[in-house]
């Protein structure tokens, strides 16, 4: 089957991927400068991708970042897809038909986050604080990395993240070690969370009960494709319940360097992002790729 061939309607698959750590790698080896935040997609991943995305699967690009670092990735891909899905699954894109390349944002999730807020302030008094708004806007009140964020921030005192429309929290403590970070929050008894952590301690919290799942639920209910036909890819914590999901009926892939809560959840464990683990688990999957 060439990649122009398109598939039955019966054969359509939901396929959803993370981006950091699944589809776009951060090492310093050859092509590390990709873009501005260093990250690589493997030219053989890309074409795997696009072929699978033209024979008329539904390729869902499923990330923590917000949307404003999401879209670049999914025109670097070269992908349509109909629906995107950033922030954890709090904002749901859905591609304009009258326009090229340009989304809407079809479903966003909000919460007031001020209780939260001031919760984990008691505990992290050094953190730094933000909120992505459910318009897309950003509010911080210390500089944090910037790379998965919205381009549109404005620095704002503590107390002006409070009493907004907020479709995440992000918490970055840079003075905490993993271990000091994840105890702490713990223990401070919100409803729900999730965790991507990089080279500092980073906090994302979602409304509640909004994950990459739920917001994946709702586009394969609008494609009516249905669980048996869903594969979806991740590593971190923050795609647990993405995973969770698929395994009932579909195909749920952990990447290799995954911790051992997200493998736990997986059907089956691929090698990890260095190795090519998500193309090999897509050739497992879909034979006519080779």
């Amino acid at each position: 089957m060439s990649a122009s061939t398109r598939i039955p309607a019966a054969e359509r698959h939901l396929i959803a991927l993370d981006i950091d750590g699944t589809v776009l790698s951060h090492g310093f080896g050859e092509g590390a400068g990709d873009d501005a935040d260093g990250g690589h997609i493997d030219p053989e991943l890309a074409d795997a991708i696009l072929a699978l995305h033209e024979m008329g699967h539904e390729v869902v690009i499923a990330t923590g970042r917000s949307v404003d670092a999401t879209l670049p990735i999914v025109e670097r891909l070269g992908i349509r897809p109909e629906w995107v899905v950033s922030a954890n699954g709090a904002v749901t894109l859905r591609r304009d038909p009258l326009a090229h390349r340009a989304y809407r944002r079809e479903f966003v999730e909000a919460f007031d986050p001020s209780d939260a807020l001031r919760k984990i302030r008691t505990q992290l008094v050094t953190a730094r604080f933000a909120v992505e708004l459910a318009d897309g806007g950003f509010l911080y009140t210390d500089d944090i990395p910037t790379g998965t964020l919205p381009a549109r921030q404005r620095r704002v005192p503590f107390e002006q993240l409070l009493g907004v429309q907020a479709s995440r929290v992000v918490v970055v403590s840079p003075d905490h070690r993993l271990e000091e970070f994840l105890d702490v929050v713990s223990t401070l008894g919100l409803t729900h969370v999730s965790y991507a952590v990089g080279s500092t301690s980073w906090l994302d919290i979602a409304p509640h009960g909004v994950t990459k799942a739920s917001a994946l639920e709702v586009v394969a209910s609008h494609l009516g494709i249905d669980g048996s036909r869903v594969f979806a890819a991740g590593d971190g914590r923050n795609d647990i319940e993405m995973l969770q999901w698929a395994a009932k009926r579909g195909d749920a892939v952990a990447m290799g360097q995954a911790i051992d809560d997200v493998r736990a959840v997986a059907s089956r464990v691929t090698g990890t992002i260095d190795e090519g683990g998500l193309l090999t688990a897509l050739r497992d999957r879909f034979p006519v790729l080779g």
